[in-house]
Formats: C-alpha cells, structure tokens, sequence
C-alpha cells in the first residue's frame, strides 16, 4: 500500500516486537471492513443490533475495569519535566520506553496487528495531520472509520514524508495496574497499552488531535482546542462561527447541535454544527482565524441524549454507529439512562448482567458512548469539510458556576480573553464527588489534554494574538448558563434559549449594540438580550423575565474575590518566570476593579 520507507521500517519494528500472528494493511474499503465486521460479530467482540431498527448499528461491551479516560496513567514524556508542566503526569522518556518495551513485548502473539492510516482533518487540507495508528483491536478500526478518514487515500496524500504521528495500541491483558496512555511530543509518538476503552485507544482522538497536537501547534504557529464550532444563519442567509470551550457537564454537545427556540425558528435563524470537540485553528490568508473540525464522527456520552435534550445527537446515532457499554434491548435496540422513562425489562445491563432497574441500579455505564458519523447529524455544517475551515467571529468559554459568573460577559481585548480562558471553572455538582460546589480549574478546557506546559500555552495563545490583526481578532466571552437562585433553582432555561446569548455576542461583535463597563469586562444591557418567547418557570410562581435576566447579569463583588483568592492559587502551581505577565497583570487589575466597586 505504500513504499513510504519511514513507514515500512516503523511498522516493522514495532511487529517485531509485539510479535502478532499476521498484519493486515487497512485500505478503507469497505468489502475489507464489512469483513472485519463480520469477523469481529463472529468471535463476540461486537454484537449486530436490529438491522430494521439501527441499520449498520453495532454493540460493544468493554471490560468492567476499563470504561473512561485515565488522566492518571496517562503521561507527557519531555526531555525535562518542566516542558510538560505541573499540570501533567511525566516520566522521563527513556525510561518510559523502557518500561513500555517490557509490555509489547510479544503482547500481540495470537492476534492480528491492524496497520491503520488516518487523517485528521480533511484529506489534503492545509489543516490535515496523518497518523498511522497499530492495533489490536477490530473495534479500535470500526471506530476510527467512523472517527477519522482512513485508508489507502491517507497513505497517497503522506507520500514519502516522514511527518506522521506514530500509534502503537494492544489490549494486551486489559490489566488496568499496567495500562498507560502515553505521549512523546518530541518523537510525534503516541502508545496505548492495556485498555480498550475509546478514549484510551482511539489515538486520534484526545491524543493525537489536542496532547500531540497542541505541541505542534506551538511549534507551527496554529491551535489545537477542545472546542465546539457552530455556525449561526440569520434570516438574510448570512453565516457567522463560533468556536466554544466548554468543562464535561457544561453542555458542550448540546450547544454544538442548538435548535433555535420557536421564536427565532419562524423568523428563519438556523444553527449549523461544524464540530462537537475538537477544534484546529490557523490564521487565513485574509489575516481571520479558521476553524476546522478535524474529525469525522462523534464519540458522544450516551446517557441523558434524548429527543428534548440534543434530538440532533439522537438522529445521529440512528445508522451506521456504534454503541458502547449501553443497555442492549430484547428486540436488538438500545437504552440508556434519560431516553425515555421506559426502561426494558427481562435484559442485561452494560456488564452483560441480568438487570432488574426498579433495585435502582444502573443499566448503562454514566460513560457509556455512541460513536456516530458527523454527516448523520441532521444539523451538520455545508462547510463541514471545508478544507479551509470557516471564519470565527467569536470565542466562548464556559463554566458551571452557581453564583460567580453572570450569564455572559465580554473581554476587554485578547490578552484579557486568554486570562479569562486561563481562569475557566467549574463546580462540582454529583454528591458521588464528596464536596458540591468546589471550584475546579480546567483552563480553555485544556487541563487533561494540553500536551506540554500550560504556562507555555497560555503564552502561544498570547502570541497568536499578536499575529492577528486587532480588527480581526474574534471577540472572546464568557457564558454561564448555570446561575442558580438563593433556593437552588436554574434562572436560564439554557437548551435552544441559549441562542439569545450567542446573537447578543455577535451583534458585539458588529458592533450593533454597546455594553456596559464593568469591573470584570463588558457586560450586556438588559434590553439587548432578546427575550420574547421565553417560556420558562424557574420555580412555582416565578416565570422568566426582565427582573430575571438582571439578576443572572449582576456581579456578586465579595463572590468575585473570593475566587481571585482561588485563581491565585492556581496560578501558584506555574513557575513564575513561565507564567505570562499579561494573565498576572490582568489578574491584578480585576483585584483592583473588584475592590474599587465595593
């Protein structure tokens, strides 16, 4: 398939040392995978459901012990250990590839090492990346099919370039005490040992297209983040997009999938998805950033997905994808926890255990997935696979915050946007975590996945604003759509509602409407966020209104230096020479505004 001699010879090396009974090439045909498929529902590693109810659908069950991400066992391997920074895992790398040898070393005898060519991005795009992921696995290659673009094409557009990112996963024995996830920035390396859980041995994924990314983006003057990016059509047909970074819990999916409200339906307002969680950006030949989506699928949380919360989510699962860790229902479908109220009874659960749901047990894993193709989505972009990307008028960052943040506010100007993305929190809600309501600290919702020290990124993100013109630099804001009253209660009905937010932001952006000034950045005047047509009850007796919207736009000062004590502990993790004097000196200057405001 290839006579790419940096290929051949790194292939070659690692089939020495795992040692599998065959290796088969991917080409992307589909004869070729149809027959993995029925190989992989021969041996049990993936189930057919019902073909008239989920065609092309499958079911997979991992093992018990391997059903997330593992930020604990998942390592940044520098030369030093200031390149990876406090906030990753790192061992030396020597060291590291010694311990791995011991692990592949024969791991794969009795198996079939499959030799998958990837891209990430649109093939041939000035945004696309290869890889060349190893494994062991038949489901690992159903899902990067559904995930990347893969194949024979991959192969043709690297040519004889050695610049490929390098993937070696085996499932080896699943043993969880041996299981890394592991990434060498340096050596454009990425090893995944002991797990067969996507988020672990999709390579493309996390790994590849934000650890591995991130890194090259540094070194090659563009951005890897774990971003949405949407596009908002106006009644006139004019698209503008939006890139968003969002914490897990914060309704990221559902924002990337929006359906307007009723309201701005009938005047004509749509929302279109280019991406769900990855987001590449570079800056155009018109001196704009761009924004791809380097992915072809979504590797989606299952539970909670129904037809009132994200129905583009649940369209998008209904052929061609795969289910993991779900329920398997009698007549071959699927469930989860927040479908429907209607769980199947007489079935197994995700652990292939007879389930009875009235014991109040759960019947999918709170992890389970759907692995669906981007183009099922109802709402997927035209520009999807634009392989130039699309122009962002705007950045969001996102947090879960009970009192701090108000419903949105704007940045000042870039470097206040990067503090401001430096600083994005969440709190904690699930009683199963122990204390509710504790901040926790996920930078542009990069924490698990920036692959080198996130005091150096914070500078990159600071230098790729000087390469952007000021008049074409996208604005940057804040949203919380989590704002709770004094008894518990959301104040914003989020959901489709949240377009209201998004059209105050680009009408900033145009500059249609003025803000207000405040110690924490620009704020909206009440009367610029429309909200005719809300119909929302907050709690028996209060509906949504004017008073309401006030409300989420206020600023708690005391709360607001409450968390400038917390931010200055987080910035404390970073050496101070490293850490930019443009976040410490915002910093300051909102101290500053908050007391002058009291």
């Amino acid at each position: 398939m290839t006579n790419n001699k940096a290929v051949l010879d790194w292939v070659q090396e690692m089939v020495a040392m795992t040692q599998p009974d065959q290796v088969v090439w991917i080409d992307g045909s589909e004869e070729q995978l149809d027959a993995l498929r029925r190989e992989a529902v021969s041996t049990g590693e993936i189930e057919l459901l019902n073909q008239d109810l989920l065609p092309g659908c499958y079911y997979h069950r991992t093992a018990v012990n391997d059903v997330a991400r593992v930020e604990d066992r998942t390592f940044i391997c520098t030369p030093t250990k200031e390149e990876a920074g406090p906030t990753n895992n790192w061992m030396d790398p020597a060291e590291m590839y010694a311990k791995l040898k011991g692990l592949y070393t024969g791991c794969m005898k009795g198996r079939t090492c499959y030799v998958l060519p990837y891209s990430m991005g649109p093939v041939g795009s000035p945004f696309a990346k290869y890889g060349i992921e190893l494994t062991d696995s038949i489901y690992v290659v159903l899902n990067m099919n559904i995930m990347t673009r893969i194949g024979q094409k991959v192969l043709d557009a690297l040519g004889d370039s050695p610049d490929y990112i390098k993937g070696l996963h085996a499932k080896a024995n699943i043993d969880p005490e041996n299981r890394y996830i592991v990434h060498f920035p340096q050596d454009n390396t990425i090893c995944s040992i002991n797990s067969g859980y996507g988020g672990n041995v999709l390579l493309g994924k996390k790994c590849f297209a934000l650890r591995i990314a991130s890194y090259l983006g540094r070194d090659e003057g563009w951005m890897a983040e774990h971003m949405l990016i949407l596009g908002i059509e106006n009644p006139k047909g004019e698209v503008k997009y939006i890139a968003a970074a969002f914490p897990s819990a914060c309704g990221k999916t559902n924002l990337a999938m929006l359906i307007p409200p009723e309201y701005y339906r009938k005047k004509g307002y749509k929302v279109w998805t280019v991406g769900d969680d990855i987001a590449w950006i570079r800056i155009g030949e018109d001196g704009r950033m761009y924004a791809v989506n380097p992915e072809y699928g979504f590797f989606g949380v299952a539970p909670g997905t129904n037809e009132k919360s994200n129905p583009n989510a649940l369209a998008s699962t209904r052929k061609n994808t795969i289910f993991t860790n779900v329920v398997k229902t009698a007549d071959g479908g699927v469930w989860w926890e927040g479908l429907d109220k209607n769980p199947p009874k007489g079935v197994n659960n995700w652990k292939g255990e007879p389930w009875d749901p009235s014991d109040g047990s759960k019947g999918a894993h709170p992890n389970s997935r759907f692995t669906a193709p981007a183009k099922n989505c109802p709402c997927i972009s035209p520009e999807f696979e634009n392989p130039k990307g699309v122009p962002l008028s705007a950045i969001v960052f996102g947090g879960r915050r009970a009192k701090t943040a108000p419903l949105v506010y704007e940045a000042r100007d870039w470097n206040h946007g990067v503090f401001i993305g430096s600083i994005l929190a969440s709190e904690t809600t699930a009683a199963a975590t122990g204390a509710v309501g504790v901040v926790r600290r996920d930078p542009m919702s990069m924490l698990p996945f920036c692959g080198y020290n996130m005091a150096d990124y914070f500078q990159h993100w600071i230098d790729m604003g000087k390469k952007v013109a000021k008049d074409k630099q996208p604005k940057i804001f804040n949203v919380n759509w989590f704002r709770l009253d004094d008894e518990g209660n959301f104040l914003w009905p989020g959901f489709g509602d949240n377009l209201r937010v998004l059209l105050w932001m680009l009408d900033r952006c145009e500059g249609k409407v003025d803000a207000v000034e405040t110690a924490i950045g620009y704020l909206p005047k009440p009367e610029d966020i429309n909200i005719e047509g809300i119909d929302y009850k907050i709690k028996d007796g209060k509906m949504f209104d004017e008073s309401v919207l006030k409300e989420l736009l206020s600023i708690d000062t005391q709360s607001w230096l409450d968390d400038v004590e917390n931010i200055k502990e987080f910035y404390a993790k970073f050496d101070p020479a490293r850490l930019p004097k443009e976040l410490k000196e915002n910093l300051a200057k909102l101290e500053q505004n908050l007391k002058a405001s009291k």
